[in-house]
């Protein structure tokens, strides 16, 4: 049943989201008002539904495996701590611009 496939992207999205921004409120909430926009849009959308289910799909995989937060330590600094879902991913770095304006 699509809705039921619907649902469980959703929640995977949001469990993905979860765990890449824990502890990071405004990013949590931010990022799961922005799933429930775009579940929201395509609610009546019918003859997208198997491409708007992949992208889903996608989405939750480059959250749970491309996403790693840069946390600020009692030094001053930065540290990434990827975890074994991000082996064999890109890591890119963030600089100190995108840092000071706290997009990462």
């Amino acid at each position: 049943m699509v809705t039921g496939e619907a649902l469980i992207a959703y929640r995977a999205l949001l469990r993905a989201t979860r765990r890449s921004f824990a502890g990071d409120v405004e990013m949590l909430k931010a990022s799961a008002s922005e799933i429930r926009k775009k579940f929201e849009e395509s609610r009546h959308v019918v003859s997208e539904i198997p491409r708007l289910l992949e992208e889903a799909r996608e989405a939750t995989q480059f959250i749970s495996t491309m996403i790693v937060q840069a946390k600020l330590n009692e030094r001053g600094g930065y540290e990434v701590k990827a975890s074994q879902e991000h082996a064999g991913a890109t890591l890119e770095l963030p600089t100190e611009a995108m840092l000071r304006t706290k997009s990462v």
